[in-house]
């Protein structure tokens, strides 16, 4: 069978209730649970979800290529297990060295320096700008302004030195293989991509991989995978600020092309007038001479889009015919935290390196590699575009003014990914190229990352049952969740008993939730813990269950604001929800919500409008939704006259045309679906997006304390300080559910049980005031930790 084909890639996990709860004897997971025992199959029917197939909209024929291949399915393959097949040797010793030896049979493409200095120093861009910074108006001047200028100079060009080692490159590998090892479970990757990644080599054209950065150690995994299957491994562009100089010149032997010395930020090197030109040459060489580069793009703020523009820029300058982009999934089980902060001194690495000594519960890692596209072919396509797009106050200036306008339809304006203080010698239309390309990206890479079972356990923990569920239930619950995530094309990193699946969740997220055994069978209850440190790790886990479900998320908070819409006009209505919902009405306030996503939700070749109308036809789909009838009393002519348009059907015999001719177009109504479990899919859904939703209301709040002129650090800082505090003071918005609420008639429920709602008075705030564009990302994500 196929299921036997795949790897079990998660270890057994102990059901010694004393691993859980050393105090609570009666806590036995294997007797309260294993009295039925399930298998969590990671795919549906025969095969598992084809992930990673580039867009057909923008590249039809790279995708015509068919470079990825489900069948014949090849498996998996755990990097960290190495044994003695593969090597070509045999024998008790092998079976002691086998890791060294597989590192060593293991083909590298070397790829020396040379006289590459030399070709970027030559380059015609870097000979302007030093024209342009040496002011060569008097020649005094530029004699004395030269000096520091090629001291300068020097230190960015010595960047161009970076080379890989090849017995370097073994060693290092070999040293990762064993605190992987440590580290993870297993590091799982898909054969299947892998084949697809040696085809696309034979096309003869320089491979870019792309990733959304997540820790420190996403480049080094994706270096290793590439270097275990005889891949050529690329340039690393990892923007950090290393001090130590021996550290420095091992890493420029890896590859590695780190921020240049007395840089402390990628942004502060960005602003440097030498660096963008000097850089820019750099990976047109780079690419010239058939190197693979891996870049990583922030997801949320989106840094890293300038390498995207280099890259581009090569092709514009006919270094290279074209470039072939290759989105990178990464899925962790648990990171370590120590690889999550952004300045880690010497005592966490020893308390790190003592962790994976004493080993104990470690979590897996899902690598998947998208099929590789033409990024000529994006470009000329003219699908992948974001010109033209608006500010977020003008969008929205609708819902305050209750005026029907053109304007809700059209682009939010996010040239705030690539602001022209970086890369200033770009053309405005390159500039809005390279952003699409970045949005395009950031989307392909969140798609193809696999859902881990610690995402699956948080999200039902934090969105369903924050006040603690049984084990039975979140059982049952990560049945239906697994479902409806593979019924949307998504891969899961994860395979087994159900058994072993939820013990291994809750035994690598321990430390952020409560235990407690439930009279009088003991069955346990497991809550999440109500400090922030836990819900933030948690919330952090489930990040990618709110990009699963967006059109879901979306327009159940659609609905619920209309609703409460229905509240505030004195509507009445009878436990079951008995109103009807205008498609019209509803697909314009999904429109809004789309608005205020923050970029990577939705990609640029799909319309905000396109998305709002998917978001109600998935409504329907998962059953929240049905369909309605609705009876018209007036003809259909004075109905269309009455809204002011009219509308001609155009009729095969032009003799037969009358008055009935004018017909309304495909008005649709629905209703809510009356199931036992809609209330509760509901709230669900809804939860997905309220944190970030009530994060941004808050945050426009604030506005009004913040003085002015501010720098961005500043005014993050003081954001996140007014969030914190207000969060404090509405600590019921975290811990009521109110299940029962639905058990009421509508008309007494208040307006705060609603996870979201436009209201004028938040639509005003965003329409006058600025720097909107970045409020949500950097406020919602992981990267300000409260």
């Amino acid at each position: 069978m196929v299921g036997q084909k795949f790897r079990r890639i998660m270890d057994p996990v102990s059901e010694n209730p004393s691993s859980f709860q050393p105090k609570c004897p009666a806590l036995s997971w294997g007797v309260k649970i294993k009295r039925k025992l399930k298998s969590a199959a990671p795919f549906l029917g025969r095969f598992r979800p084809l992930v990673g197939q580039c867009c057909h909209q923008c590249t039809p024929e790279s995708l015509g290529l068919k470079l990825l291949r489900n069948t014949p399915p090849l498996g998996f393959q755990n990097l960290t297990s190495v044994n003695e097949t593969h090597t070509g040797y045999r024998g008790w010793l092998v079976r002691r060295v086998c890791c060294l030896l597989f590192v060593w049979g293991c083909e590298v493409h070397p790829s020396p320096a040379g006289d590459r200095r030399h070709r970027v120093h030559g380059s015609e861009r870097v000979r302007q700008a030093l024209v342009a910074a040496c002011s060569p108006d008097e020649t005094k001047m530029m004699e004395l302004v030269m000096p520091e200028v090629r001291d300068h100079l020097g230190r960015l060009l010595a960047l161009t030195q970076t080379f890989i080692s090849p017995y370097l490159l073994r060693l290092v590998s070999w040293m990762l293989l064993k605190v992987f090892s440590l580290m993870f479970c297993s590091v799982q990757v898909n054969r299947n991509q892998l084949a697809a990644l040696h085809r696309a080599t034979q096309l003869k054209s320089p491979l870019v991989y792309v990733c959304v950065r997540q820790s420190g150690i996403d480049h080094a995994l994706i270096c290793l995978t590439l270097f275990c299957h005889n891949l050529s491994v690329p340039y690393t562009i990892y923007p950090a600020h290393v001090r130590q100089s021996w550290l420095r010149s091992i890493l420029q032997r890896l590859g590695v092309v780190l921020l240049p010395e007395g840089s402390e930020s990628e942004r502060d090197a960005e602003m440097d007038s030498l660096y963008s030109p000097v850089m820019t040459s750099f990976t047109g060489e780079l690419l010239r001479e058939g190197a693979s580069l891996s870049v990583g793009i922030c997801g949320s703020r989106g840094h890293g889009g300038q390498w995207l523009a280099r890259v581009h820029q090569a092709i514009s300058d006919g270094l290279v015919p074209d470039v072939s982009i290759v989105p990178v999934g990464i899925s962790y089980d648990c990171l370590p935290r120590f690889f999550t902060r952004p300045q880690a001194g010497v005592m966490s690495a020893l308390r790190f390196a003592v962790s994976l000594l004493k080993g104990g519960h470690r979590g897996s890692v899902r690598i998947h590699f998208a099929q590789a596209f033409s990024l000529k072919e994006m470009c000329q396509s003219g699908k992948c575009r974001v010109d033209g797009g608006r500010p977020l106050q003008d969008l929205l200036l609708t819902a305050i003014l209750q005026d029907r306008m053109d304007s809700i339809f059209s682009q939010k304006d996010v040239s705030w990914l690539l602001p022209p203080a970086v890369m200033p010698e770009l053309s405005p239309a390159d500039r809005q190229q390279t952003i699409a390309l970045t949005l395009h990206l950031m989307y392909s890479s969140t798609t193809t990352m696999a859902v881990m079972s610690t995402s699956l356990v948080s999200c039902l923990l934090l969105h369903k049952h924050r006040k603690g569920v049984r084990v039975s239930v979140l059982c049952r619950d990560i049945c239906w969740l697994l479902e409806e995530v593979l019924f949307r094309n998504i891969d899961v990193g994860y395979g087994g008993s159900l058994v072993g699946l939820v013990l291994h969740a809750l035994s690598l997220l321990r430390p952020y939730l409560l235990l407690a055994a439930a009279p009088p069978t003991g069955e346990p209850i497991i809550a999440p813990r109500p400090d922030p440190d836990s819900l933030l790790i948690l919330s952090q886990h489930c990040d990618l269950l709110t990009h699963v479900f967006i059109h879901e998320a979306v327009g159940a908070c659609a609905v619920s604001a209309m609703l409460s819409e229905v509240v505030g006009c004195g509507g009445g209505g009878d436990p079951e929800f008995d109103v009807v919902l205008g498609q019209e009405e509803l697909t314009e306030k999904s429109l809004q919500l789309t608005h205020l996503l923050s970029p990577g939700f939705v990609p640029p070749c799909q319309t905000a409008h396109g998305f709002a109308l998917d978001v109600v036809d998935s409504m329907v789909r998962c059953g929240v939704l049905v369909m309605e009838e609705v009876q018209k009393d007036t003809p259909v002519c004075d109905f269309m006259k009455k809204q002011g348009v009219l509308s001609w059907a155009v009729s095969d015999n032009p003799d037969q045309s009358s008055d009935s001719d004018c017909e309304e177009p495909d008005a649709r109504s629905y209703k809510l679906s009356q199931p036992s479990q809609c209330p509760e899919l509901l709230f669900f859904l809804c939860s997905l997006l309220s944190v970030r939703l009530r994060a941004l209301c808050w945050a426009l709040e604030s506005l009004h304390y913040l003085p002015s002129p501010i720098t961005e650090r500043d005014c993050l800082s003081q954001l996140h300080t007014h969030l914190k505090n207000r969060a404090q003071l509405d600590k019921a918005h975290y811990g009521r559910r109110q299940k029962h609420a639905f058990h009421f008639p509508l008309t007494t429920m208040k307006r705060k049980d609603f996870h979201f709602e436009f209201t004028s008075s938040v639509l005003t705030e965003i329409c006058f005031k600025q720097r909107t564009s970045i409020l949500i990302d950097p406020i919602t994500s992981g990267q300000h930790r409260q």
